[in-house]
């Protein structure tokens, strides 16, 4: 009993000390939580596409029905033509319309001209669609309607020869 007596009193006499008490005292940490069945995890999807010398890159989530590029809403874009060329997925079929009301788009887009421009814009939000669709009907209606919109033109720029003023062009010639 005598040793029982001697180890509360020191653990009094450590309480009273600050110091000694920090350093007796060991905090254990919390287990990491792990995420709940429950909760929804939000899908991101990334895609990226190519015209000419344009390049897009778009990020998908579920959302409100948001399309940007570049930063801005794509229903400022201008000319208005262009717009359209942009749009033009979306209003393929009422599935891919439903499909873009529940998704946020991001894209952004640089090199080429605006027309280039435009149109990889068009091919990276039907990309965009048909990949967070998960179906296969999406892809099958666009491939019905123009199949560029998935599948990125191929065609470049030929490089310009040393004989000419650019790929197949050559210099006149003149005899006086």
């Amino acid at each position: 009993m005598a040793e029982e007596e001697q180890v509360k009193a020191e653990e009094v006499v450590q309480a009273a000390k600050p110091e000694a008490a920090a350093q007796v005292v060991v905090k254990k940490r919390a287990a990491p939580r792990r995420k709940s069945a429950s909760k929804k995890e939000t899908k991101v999807v990334f895609v990226k596409s190519k015209r000419k010398s344009a390049v897009a890159r778009a990020s998908a989530k579920p959302g409100t029905g948001r399309i940007h590029v570049n930063g801005f809403d794509i229903n400022v874009c201008e000319p208005l033509e262009l717009r359209r060329i942009m749009a033009e997925p979306i209003g393929v079929s009422s599935i891919t319309k439903d499909i873009a009301r529940g998704l946020d788009i991001n894209i952004n887009v640089h090199g080429g001209g605006i027309s280039s421009q435009a149109q990889a814009v068009r091919n990276v939000i039907a990309k965009s669609i048909e990949k967070s669709s998960g179906s296969d009907t999406v892809r099958k209606e666009y491939m019905r309607h123009d199949r560029f919109m998935l599948i990125d033109d191929a065609r470049r720029v030929e490089p310009k020869k040393f004989k000419g003023p650019k790929a197949r062009a050559r210099f006149q010639k003149s005899y006086r």
